[in-house]
């Protein structure tokens, strides 16, 4: 059924529901496990899996969205593991709350990536600066799904994960930087960036990026993608198309 029929069923089902029942109905819709585990599917479990991995050979230093959500941080916090607190002069008991910083996509940002912001990329080539490539496999048919990664230990950590989950029959991860892949950038449909200019270029470098190269796509953020999802970290994510 389409969203207006969908929409009339569910007002027809309200509308049997006794009026003492109602509220706690409600009530259930938004705060039950429930419809989650109604509407998730083998995709997004795949990616659970994915990152269940690599927490056993990631050190927990790296606050990562899409291997901890907040609930999981804050586990770690209260067992001791992982602190929300540093020091601002050695040896002194002085602390002040530490910010936590994520250069990743969380499950639920992927997932509105590539099912809300992108088109059907079939047969195109995509382009992940930071080589997380298993949403694109598992949410997306592009033909080609290329990772470059600077860091020579995610590179070995990113090329056992396409091993075990057999995705090398479109996935390619390379050991280089982004500004010495030309070519490569030239051939590509689509390119993903996650707060690469900000945290990673010093502001001296960002003034040396050409002015009006891309013109920014308009997106419908309001979509349904499970109680996880932060519509605010959404809204962090934009589309552009390169003039």
């Amino acid at each position: 059924m389409d969203l207006c029929e969908a929409k009339l069923e569910v007002k027809q089902l309200l509308s049997r529901v006794k009026n003492r029942d109602l509220s706690r109905l409600l009530q259930w819709v938004r705060e039950s496990d429930d419809l989650d585990e109604l509407l998730s599917d083998n995709r997004r479990k795949i990616l659970q899996n994915i990152s269940e991995d690599l927490r056993g050979s990631k050190p927990t230093v790296h606050v990562d969205s899409f291997l901890y959500d907040e609930e999981e941080v804050d586990s770690l916090c209260d067992e001791g593991s992982l602190s929300r607190s540093y020091c601002l002069s050695c040896g002194s008991t002085r602390t002040a709350p530490l910010d936590f910083l994520s250069h990743s996509f969380s499950i639920p940002e992927l997932h509105f990536l590539f099912e809300s912001v992108l088109p059907d990329l079939s047969g195109r080539v995509l382009v992940d600066v930071g080589s997380r490539l298993g949403a694109g496999y598992v949410f997306s048919s592009a033909s080609r799904l290329v990772g470059l990664e600077i860091s020579e230990e995610f590179v070995k950590l990113q090329e056992n994960i396409v091993q075990k989950y057999t995705m090398t029959d479109r996935i390619q991860v390379l050991h280089s930087d982004v500004r010495l892949q030309n070519v490569l950038l030239q051939n590509a449909d689509v390119l993903v960036l996650n707060n690469v200019f900000e945290y990673f270029l010093p502001p001296e470098e960002q003034m040396l990026l050409p002015p009006c190269w891309v013109e920014e796509l308009p997106l419908d953020y309001d979509v349904y993608l499970g109680k996880d999802t932060d519509p605010d970290a959404l809204r962090q994510i934009h589309l552009y198309r390169v003039l």
